[in-house]
């Protein structure tokens, strides 16, 4: 007779949970294999493709027989001098491409590698409430302690510093921001990315800021490296998957100082073995965009995020008007119980699949997130989906 088998996961599994699209994905899949027909306005990854060029170069790259093998971790020269000059181009800021840039399989992973770089088991992460839920899970992950900081709409959406000042900073060795901010599309001051270098610098924080969405629906991209001296204490990741509808792709930046990068590229160098060399040079003629391609990307955003605000009116929901980003970020109606509770609602009786702000932390269990990346065709057939719910409720 076998002996029963004992195994059991390491703890950190037990630290985290699926991803919430993961999950609700499959029964989305499941309804629609029903026959539901679900339009999805939840995730927020492009349906459109990269610029034709961009297509073409990973096409005419892949037919070279040289180019198949392992690859740099530190990425090619011409993709981290590609990532420099449009750093410069468009922010205005000056990185070493030789020892300030280090290119990513999808900003994701970056925030793994920097929190495995930094943070030692026990020690303490600043994650923004409502925020990412990946900063939380991979903090977890490496052992550290989350400390929640929250942001609010009477806030602005912004840290409170005095409450800041207040959580035990000597524990607390990494913050993580995200401006444009997702989910709730505030965009950042230079007075804001300020306060917040000086705070790191002040109590020996790293400020790790996650920028994905600084070219959509936004007119003044910004990245917290244009302070003075952020390089010092600051991390900022950037990704091609917003901005260039590369998502699948999975290639992203961070940039920092050469000792930052050095640690990162210790774990880094450990985990993968670079990425392959044609999507790296199409990364590269990717990054040569010139300003068209980002204004008619936006037109494009633009126009259904006007069938956005209208579905949010039609669902009794609130927003700010100024928000950027690939997301409108609304709140519910006091009538309704929850975010989930609405969600659901939208979901079975609507056949629309919208985001329930819970799933960014409890400060946003007030709201709902809707997503623009679906065919303005689609989400007209949302507006219509949930108009028809609603006649029918009343």
């Amino acid at each position: 007779m076998k002996s029963k088998i004992n195994i059991i996961p390491a703890q950190r599994v037990s630290e985290v949970q699926e991803y919430y699209f993961s999950k609700k994905l499959k029964e989305v899949a499941q309804l629609n294999a029903q026959g539901a027909d679900i339009i999805s306005l939840g995730i927020g990854g492009p349906d459109r493709p990269p610029h034709k060029d961009v297509i073409d170069t990973l096409c005419a790259e892949a037919q070279v027989d040289s180019n198949h093998s392992y690859q740099p971790y530190v990425g090619i020269p011409q993709l981290r001098k590609a990532f420099g000059e449009w750093y410069n181009r468009w922010y205005g800021v000056e990185l070493n491409p030789d020892t300030e840039i280090q290119p990513l399989i999808g900003s994701k992973e970056g925030i793994l590698h920097v929190s495995l770089a930094f943070l030692n088991p026990g020690d303490g992460v600043l994650v923004p409430n409502p925020g990412y839920p990946t900063y939380s899970s991979v903090s977890r992950l490496a052992q550290a302690e989350v400390f929640n900081y929250d942001l609010t709409e009477e806030n602005g959406w912004y840290p409170d510093f005095d409450a800041l000042e207040k959580l035990p900073l000597d524990r607390i060795k990494l913050m993580w921001i995200n401006y444009p901010h997702m989910p709730t599309g505030t965009a950042a001051t230079k007075e804001l990315f300020e306060k917040i270098i000086d705070f790191g610098r002040r109590h020996n924080i790293v400020i790790a800021h996650d920028n994905p969405y600084s070219f959509i629906l936004n007119d003044n991209p910004m990245s917290i490296l244009q302070v003075e001296g952020a390089k010092d204490i600051a991390i900022e990741m950037n990704s091609m998957s917003k901005s260039h509808n590369m998502a699948g792709w999975r290639v992203g930046m961070l940039a920092s100082n050469p000792t930052f990068i050095n640690w990162i590229l210790k774990v880094k160098s450990n985990i993968d073995s670079g990425q392959f060399k044609p999507v790296m040079l199409a990364t590269v003629k990717a990054l040569n965009a010139d300003k068209e391609w980002y204004t008619t990307l936006n037109d494009v955003y633009r126009s259904r995020r006007n069938v956005a605000e209208e579905i949010m009116t039609e669902l009794g929901c609130t927003f700010n008007p100024s928000q950027r980003g690939l997301f409108l970020w609304g709140r519910i109606p006091e009538s309704i119980a929850s975010s989930e509770t609405l969600a659901d609602k939208v979901l079975y009786e609507a056949r629309v699949f919208i985001t329930p702000g819970f799933i960014f932390g409890s400060n946003g269990d007030r709201y709902i997130r809707i997503s623009l990346c679906a065919t303005e065709k689609n989400m007209r057939r949302a507006l219509d989906r949930i108009r028809e719910m609603n006649q029918t409720n009343n």
